[in-house]
């Protein structure tokens, strides 16, 4: 057996959330076994990738992909193998899934171990989240069952009557139940009194179609829902985590909380970073039928702001491969169609165009990108080119222009809601668990080679991070 390490990635701009440097990435075993600075000598290995005058960045953490998911009667076309495979090709190493009930006989605790199951054919790590919708006397038992499978946060929705919505009771509870268990709690925020009225509203007069989805649900009942539910956190000490946020002012609510002390977080996603309203105006407006919508373009600008400022710990895809067919049978009625966007491989290109547009650094991208999904999730050994960690990494060239087909993409959809679009941060190199599955020979399929990743108790994982962190990577904050 050789005594070699099977990679080292030479010559190349090491980027971590807290800085940069000059190094030869050691690979060995599926870790990351040495930094070696790069006026040093390029050590011996069964493969050697130069990366001279360009940079490498953990692979990415998508904390928020929704993979063959059944809402209602709609189910999105991609199992975990096209996913994942997609994911890789979009520099993402890592995915958290979600085990939401698919109807009222499935349990949180069935509806998560079932996605545990699927998630072998997954190419790249896979983490999960479960899903409460309704309250009952089994619930702090199923609970306690995922966090031993290392399922250490539940999603919750406050819209989506009669599907996915919980009521302030079940989140309450769930959140008392999360501090339990050291978890964290995550909330789809949208107050469904206000959209049900105005989708009815809107209904009444006729104006129900797709190009008029953004007026169906107005900023205010996203914000409205995330101040109730930092009362509700506040009350019961949970730390809580937003989904998608897509205003500056449900982001700025989330500061303020913390500010107060509170455990809060903001994430946002690439499409509104990048996207505004107009595009229900355009030729194809079912390419954007998602909840939150797309708002205005002084919206969009200072969601970039609060984004450039530090307020956004992470950008995740929340990846939901419909294609057309599916997303045309009812454009009539926003009400009948089904929400959300394919995302996983592209959201390290628009979002690094994105940022880098706003004039945020490299090391502001690797935080939303990796570092901060990695350790918001409590995630180990993700997140940071460092000693130890999993030898998930990419190797880019900021500066490479790629213009996106929606057709080429690996997704399992037809359409991108970015076709056309010129980003850069394209990955050339992606590396998962030490193997290197794409390069300039193109993609190479590892196999069912995902592992599931056990997640660590919220708080147990960041006072272990601050106290473990090497000086290359970054505290908890």
């Amino acid at each position: 057996m050789s005594q070699l390490p099977e990679l080292v990635i030479a010559h190349g701009t090491v980027v971590n959330s807290s800085g940069r440097r000059n190094a030869h990435v050691v690979v060995r075993d599926g870790r990351i076994e040495q930094l070696i600075d790069a006026t040093e000598p390029v050590p011996a290995a069964l493969r050697t990738i130069d990366a001279a005058g360009r940079l490498v960045v953990p692979g990415g953490v998508d904390g928020h992909c929704h993979v063959a998911q059944v809402t209602g009667r709609f189910r999105t076309l991609d199992d975990y193998r096209t996913t994942s495979i997609a994911a890789l090709w979009g520099g993402t190493t890592t995915i958290i899934d979600f085990g939401i009930p698919r109807d009222a006989q499935e349990t949180p605790l069935a509806a998560a171990l079932h996605k545990k199951e699927l998630a072998r054919e997954s190419r790249c790590d896979v983490a999960l989240h479960g899903s409460v919708v309704s309250w009952d006397e089994t619930v702090p038992w199923q609970l306690e069952q995922l966090a031993a499978e290392g399922v250490r946060s539940v999603k919750m929705y406050t819209t989506n009557r009669g599907t996915t919505m919980a009521d302030g009771d079940t989140i309450l509870k769930v959140m008392r139940e999360m501090v339990r268990l050291d978890g964290l709690t995550y909330i789809h925020a949208e107050h469904d009194p206000i959209i049900s009225d105005c989708t009815r509203q809107h209904a009444d007069d006729g104006r129900i179609g797709i190009e008029h989805l953004h007026r169906t649900r107005p900023e205010l009942a996203e914000e409205i829902s995330v101040k109730e539910t930092l009362a509700m956190a506040e009350y019961t000490n949970a730390p809580v985590y937003f989904v998608h946020q897509s205003t500056p002012g449900a982001v700025d609510l989330v500061t303020e909380a913390r500010a107060r002390g509170l455990e809060a977080y903001s994430e946002t996603c690439p499409h509104y970073l990048t996207l505004d309203e107009t595009v229900y105006g355009s030729a194809f407006p079912e390419w954007y039928a998602c909840c939150p919508p797309m708002r205005s373009a002084e919206t969009v600008a200072a969601l970039n702001n609060r984004l450039a400022g530090g307020a956004i710990h992470t950008v995740s895809s929340d990846h939901s491969c419909y294609d057309l067919s599916q997303k045309r049978e009812r454009t009539d009625d926003i009400r009948a169609m089904p929400h959300g966007l394919p995302g996983v491989e592209t959201r390290m290109p628009v979002t690094f165009t994105a940022m880098a547009e706003s004039g945020s650094s490299v090391e502001d991208f690797v935080e939303v990108f990796a570092a901060g999904p990695a350790r918001i999730n409590a995630v180990p050994a993700k997140g940071a080119v460092a000693e130890g960690f999993d030898a998930d990494l990419v190797v880019f060239d900021p500066a490479e222009e790629r213009t996106v087909d929606g057709g080429a993409l690996h997704m399992g959809t037809d359409f991108s809601p970015f076709d056309g679009r010129t980003l850069t941060g394209w990955p050339a190199v992606v590396v998962s668990a030490g193997r290197v599955v794409l390069d300039d020979g193109g993609f190479h399929d590892p196999g069912a080679a995902g592992r599931f990743v056990a997640r660590n108790g919220f708080r147990e994982h960041l006072s272990s991070a601050a106290a473990s962190a090497p000086s290359n990577v970054p505290a908890a904050h």
